[in-house]
């Protein structure tokens, strides 16, 4: 069984990218950063492998997708607390970051997105599993 996961994103410009992430808080690997990709550090068994396009276009034959033009993934993490949610998107938007959609609250999940600058969709979402419906 996978025990960590790497995503990798194509982005038009590394150091605006990690400056921007940087500023959200995310920290980098360094063993794993050069002029070609940099290794955002979500959590000990998550990251973010943000790779210039070109060298992206080096894993795939297929187009890289311009995630400003369409969906190529949606990624979710969750937020200990709504204010977390809340203070992410904020600083993002501050960030140059685009909101592509509402805040929604749905009682035991609350949730807000953004756009980071090469289009790609993050959401953020604050889940209080004892508020689920149909819990005892």
């Amino acid at each position: 069984m996978a025990t960590k996961v790497f995503i990798n994103l194509p982005v038009k410009n590394l150091d605006k990218s990690m400056d921007f992430f940087k500023n959200l808080g995310y920290s980098f690997n360094p063993q794993f950063t050069d002029d070609k990709a940099a290794c955002m550090v979500i959590s000990d068994s998550i990251f973010v492998m943000l790779l210039i396009e070109s060298y992206f276009q080096t894993f795939t034959r297929k187009a890289v997708s311009d995630a400003t033009k369409a969906t190529e993934v949606l990624i979710a993490l969750d937020a200990n607390s709504r204010d977390e949610v809340k203070e992410l998107v904020n600083k993002a938007k501050t960030l140059g970051a685009t909101i592509y959609a509402e805040p929604q609250d749905h009682g035991w999940m609350y949730q807000h997105s953004f756009a980071d600058l090469d289009g790609h969709q993050w959401e953020l979402a604050y889940m209080d599993m004892s508020q689920l419906p149909g819990q005892e």
